[in-house]
């Protein structure tokens, strides 16, 4: 099952509290304080685990506790500090206070940690206040409660690409065909009720990866359909490609309102780089040439039949030769001049 969005309550652990404690030495007949400080309470710690790829685990357990401090004790011993807690996520995990609204981080990296809630600091034991005027203090401190907090996680898959069509565009086909991912295919719409990804091999040890998300129809940026649930999972693709199925009753509009519906979700993701792509070529026979479509941002238009394994290296190469661009526009230039 894909879970992509949970609400969990975390909770830090306690500190120790310090203690009030004399020394009692034989040859210290004096003697003096030596109560220990409490220990710190253990942490809630997110960490992105690239074996996961589903939140489905929080919802078979909503609350998660660290382990709380140890008081101190005698002969200035501190004591414990308490465990920390590990909630491990699916990289491409974005958390948020539930109660304030507030995006606490995310964690992008397999081995990436975020610390969402703040251990208690153990309390001071007596040896912290005595000064020459007070040499036999009895004073202590409590250790500081745990942080508490309700997070909302929210997953948006990573990919390099990302399809987007109407419900039976043959999207799900597409990445069956490119890659080893098995996605459902059917003759119905809404066949896809999750978002899958696949690894698109190459010649030469190249990879990309590919998103297929549920069907988009008019609306689905304001919850209609199931859009709106998975939009969000392209917002991390560098490059959108929009699939159109050749016998759609016209091929402007229904890219006209793909367009729109993006850009109607997310400024920033009508603005990634985008392609065409005409599919169930098959169905006019031999014929491979686009269908005529006024799209002039996207970077190409493409037709292809997955079924029939047709026109698909160009459709690749490109996604890869757009792919190479932009990892190169945003990779750091270093000056070697500047080296000694």
């Amino acid at each position: 099952m894909f879970i992509d969005r949970v609400v969990v309550r975390v909770l830090a652990g306690d500190g120790g509290s310090g203690v009030v404690s004399f020394r009692r030495e034989k040859f210290s007949p004096m003697g003096g304080p030596d109560g220990g400080d409490g220990g710190k309470g253990g942490d809630v710690i997110v960490r992105a685990d690239s074996n996961l790829s589903t939140l489905l685990d929080y919802t078979y357990r909503d609350s998660w506790k660290a382990g709380r401090g140890e008081h101190g004790s005698g002969s200035n011993r501190t004591g414990a500090s308490g465990d920390d807690i590990v909630l491990p996520v699916p990289p491409g995990t974005v958390i948020r206070d539930l109660d304030t609204g507030e995006r606490v981080g995310e964690v992008v990296d397999h081995g990436a940690e975020l610390l969402v809630a703040r251990g208690g600091r153990g309390g001071k034991g007596n040896t912290w206040f005595k000064t020459a005027t007070h040499q036999a203090p009895r004073e202590w401190q409590p250790g500081e409660d745990g942080q508490q907090r309700s997070l909302e996680l929210e997953l948006k898959l990573i990919a390099d690409v990302g399809l987007v069509g109407q419900p039976n565009a043959g999207k799900s086909t597409l990445l069956s065909v490119v890659s080893a991912a098995r996605p459902k295919i059917a003759d119905y719409p809404f066949t896809t009720l999750a978002p899958n990804l696949g690894v698109v091999p190459l010649p030469g040890g190249r990879t990309f990866v590919v998103a297929d998300i549920p069907g988009i129809i008019e609306g689905a940026h304001a919850g209609k359909g199931l859009g709106l649930q998975f939009l969000r999972h392209i917002e991390r693709t560098r490059v959108l490609a929009f699939a159109i199925a050749v016998d759609a009753m016209d091929w402007q509009l229904e890219y006209d309102q793909l367009r729109r519906e993006v850009s109607e979700y997310s400024a920033e993701l009508a603005a990634k780089p985008h392609c065409v792509v005409f599919t169930k070529m098959d169905l006019l026979g031999n014929e491979l040439d686009p269908p005529p479509i006024e799209a002039p941002d996207a970077f190409g238009i493409y037709a292809i039949s997955a079924a029939g394994r047709v026109g698909l290296e160009p459709l690749l190469d490109a996604w890869w030769r757009r792919l190479l661009e932009l990892r190169k526009a945003t990779t750091p230039v270093v000056d070697l001049s500047d080296l000694p």
